[in-house]
């Protein structure tokens, strides 16, 4: 059975310091599905999203809305903004060079925080 966003969004990512193999290819195909809108990078080492907000404000109340999540679960994501309202955010686990759960984690919370997208 596959973990869902749900489940994913409820869990509390764990520290890491390496010393642990990323995800396989097929652990991430399996978990990136459960994470409406984002996907994985060419090299399969991050996992990416982007949104348009409505306005330059929008998008960022968003990314000060990810930066305290990310701050409280101890799991920094790569923030960027361009065109004052394009917004894409990317994560991975930076001490094994590749994807782990924890990226997953981040992400299903990531998408339940709310975003005025351009309508």
């Amino acid at each position: 059975m596959s973990t869902t966003a749900e489940q994913l969004s409820q869990k509390k990512c764990a520290p890491c310091e390496g010393g642990v193999p990323p995800l396989s290819a097929q652990e991430a195909r399996d978990l990136v599905a459960q994470v409406e809108g984002w996907v994985i990078s060419d090299d399969g080492k991050r996992i990416r999203r982007e949104w348009t907000a409505k306005h330059f404000k929008a998008a960022m109340e968003f990314l000060n809305r990810v930066a305290e999540l990310a701050e409280e679960d101890g799991h920094h994501p790569d923030l960027h903004l361009s065109g004052y309202r394009h917004v894409t955010i990317e994560l991975t686990t930076h001490a094994i060079g590749g994807l782990s759960e924890n990226d997953f984690i981040l992400a299903a919370k990531i998408n339940r925080l709310p975003i005025a997208i351009r309508g």
